[in-house]
């Protein structure tokens, strides 16, 4: 997790990506949490589970977003709310876009794009 989190910090250094989302057990907070507060990046930590949290770290605006309406499970969130943290997080827009229209219950307009 040390490994996949110190990978983060460097892509948002380097201008990577501005938000991300770790999925992890509860005890594996402290240090992170400790180190982000070092460093001064913004954070938000959501509580999945007595035994696992959701860390949201970045870039100050793009956290201040997330934590507005990341209130409840991620599975719970709006067709809306949910492709916007997609594409905050960086996931490929395109599959953003089908996925809000799968969620949406908007479908494709075009057959030759749902077969794509």
């Amino acid at each position: 997790m040390q490994r996949l989190f110190h990978h983060h910090l460097y892509e948002l250094g380097r201008g990577v990506r501005p938000l991300f989302l770790m999925t992890l057990a509860t005890r594996e907070l402290p240090p992170l949490l400790a180190r982000l507060e070092r460093a001064g990046i913004d954070h938000f930590v959501q509580q999945v589970s007595p035994a696992k949290a959701n860390l949201f770290f970045g870039r100050d605006a793009f956290v201040a977003v997330a934590r507005a309406f990341v209130t409840r499970p991620l599975n719970a969130l709006t067709a809306e709310e949910d492709f916007m943290l997609g594409t905050m997080l960086g996931y490929d827009r395109e599959q953003q876009c089908r996925r809000y229209l799968t969620r949406s219950g908007r479908g494709l307009d075009r057959p030759a794009l749902a077969a794509e």
